[in-house]
C-alpha cells in the first residue's frame, strides 16, 4: 500500500526523496545511555548497599549510645498537690511561689561541655499565624522600620510600638534553672547558645527592647531594656521556631565534668504556662558526640536499609540460580514475541 505524507495542500509520495528526508527529520535517532540491568549488576548493587549501610548504621548507633542524657519531666511534679486539679489557676496566680527542686542522679560520667535543654511537648510553634507574627526588619533596625502590621495582635501597647513585636517574642520561655552539686553551684554558661549568623545578621546590635510585656495581658518572659537584641540569646534561640510539636531548645552549658553517682539539685522557677493547652515541660542534661545529641533514628534507618538490601540481593541470587536466563534471550519475552509477530505480519 502506497502511503503519502501531506504537506499543507500538497501530498508527498512515499518513495520520493522528500518523503525520506521528512521521515528522517521526524524520526530522529539521538544518542542515549541505556544501562542494561543484568542480574549480576542488580545483585551486586544491592549487596554493596548492604555492605556500606550496615557498618555506617552501627557506627552511628555507637556514637548515639555514647551520649549520656538525663531527662526530667517537671511540669506536674512542680505543682503543689492542692493545685493539681486546677493547674491553670496555679500558674496564673502571682501570689503563689513557683519554686521547685528536682534531684537528678548522674548514672554515667558526663564530660564537659554538658548542654542544658528545655523541651516542650504539644506546643505548635509551626502554626501559620504564630510563625508570621514577627517583623524581621524591626528586629534588625528597631524603630527605623515602623510597619509592624505583621506582628498583630502584639504590635503596640498604649499607642506605642513594641520592640520586639509579635507573638513569638511575646511567648518567650521564662522558666529558670539553678544547678547545685554538693555545696557549690554549677556555673551555667549562657553565652554563644544562639547561631552566630542570627546574632550578627538578624538581630540588631543597636536595637533595645522597648515597651515589651508592659500590657495588662502578660505572656512569657521579660527582656532587659539595657541589653541589645543581638545579646539577648535566649530570645534568639526561642525565635528559631520549631517544625514539630515536640522540640528542644538550648538553655546553657555546664563547663565542668559530672561524675557517676553525682546528685545534681535543680532549683526550678516554674513560670511558663503550658497547662492551658496540655503541654509538657522537661529538663535535659546531655553530652554530645561527633554526630550531635542522642538520636538513634539515623543509625536504625541505615541498619534497616542495609539489612533489607542484603536480603533482597539474596532473594534475587536464589531466583537467578533457580531460573537463569541468558543475556539477550528473547524467547522469554512472550509479549515481545507477539508484538514482533504482528509487526512482521503487517
Amino acid at each position: 500500500m502506497d502511503v503519502e505524507v501531506s504537506r499543507g495542500a500538497q501530498s508527498i509520495p512515499r518513495h520520493s526523496k522528500e518523503h525520506k528526508a521528512c521521515y528522517q527529520f521526524t524520526q530522529q535517532s539521538l544518542p542515549a545511555c541505556k544501562p542494561v540491568l543484568t542480574p549480576a549488576w542488580v545483585i551486586t548493587t544491592f549487596l554493596l548497599m548492604g555492605v556500606i549501610f550496615i557498618p555506617l548504621g552501627l557506627i552511628t548507633l555507637h556514637a548515639s549510645e555514647n551520649v549520656v542524657e538525663i531527662v526530667d519531666q517537671y511540669d506536674t511534679e512542680c505543682v503543689p498537690e492542692a493545685f493539681r486539679s486546677n493547674k491553670v489557676a496555679y500558674i496564673k496566680d502571682k501570689l503563689i511561689p513557683k519554686n521547685c527542686s528536682r534531684y537528678l542522679k548522674v548514672y554515667k560520667h558526663m564530660k564537659a561541655p554538658i548542654n542544658i535543654y528545655y523541651q516542650l511537648d504539644n506546643y505548635y510553634q509551626n502554626h501559620r499565624r504564630y510563625v508570621k507574627s514577627k517583623n524581621d526588619r524591626q528586629l534588625l533596625h528597631g524603630f527605623g522600620y515602623n510597619d509592624t502590621s505583621s506582628c498583630k495582635p502584639e504590635e503596640s501597647n498604649n499607642g506605642l510600638p513594641i520592640v520586639p513585636c509579635g507573638l513569638i517574642a511575646w511567648s518567650l520561655f521564662n522558666d529558670t534553672y539553678t544547678l547545685i552539686r554538693g555545696r557549690s553551684e554549677l556555673q551555667v554558661n549562657r553565652k554563644n547558645i544562639a547561631w552566630k549568623s542570627d546574632r550578627d545578621h538578624k538581630f540588631g546590635k543597636h536595637v533595645y527592647p522597648f515597651n515589651f510585656q508592659n500590657g495588662t495581658f502578660v505572656g512569657g518572659g521579660k527582656l532587659d531594656p539595657r541589653i541589645p537584641l543581638s545579646d539577648q540569646e535566649d530570645l534568639i534561640v526561642w525565635m528559631q521556631t520549631a517544625a514539630l510539636p515536640s522540640f528542644r531548645k538550648l538553655y546553657g552549658r555546664i563547663e565542668e565534668d559530672l561524675n557517676a553517682d553525682d546528685v545534681v539539685v535543680v532549683n526550678v522557677t516554674n513560670n511558663y504556662n503550658t497547662y492551658s493547652f496540655g503541654g509538657k515541660k522537661k529538663l535535659i542534661l546531655s553530652t554530645t558526640s561527633w554526630l550531635g545529641g542522642k538520636n538513634n533514628f539515623l543509625g536504625l534507618a541505615c541498619t534497616s536499609v542495609g539489612s533489607s538490601s542484603i536480603f533482597i540481593s539474596m532473594v534475587f541470587l536464589l531466583l537467578h540460580m533457580k531460573s537463569p536466563r541468558p543475556y539477550r534471550e528473547t524467547s522469554y519475552l512472550y509479549g515481545w514475541k507477539q508484538e514482533r509477530h504482528v509487526q512482521l505480519k503487517r
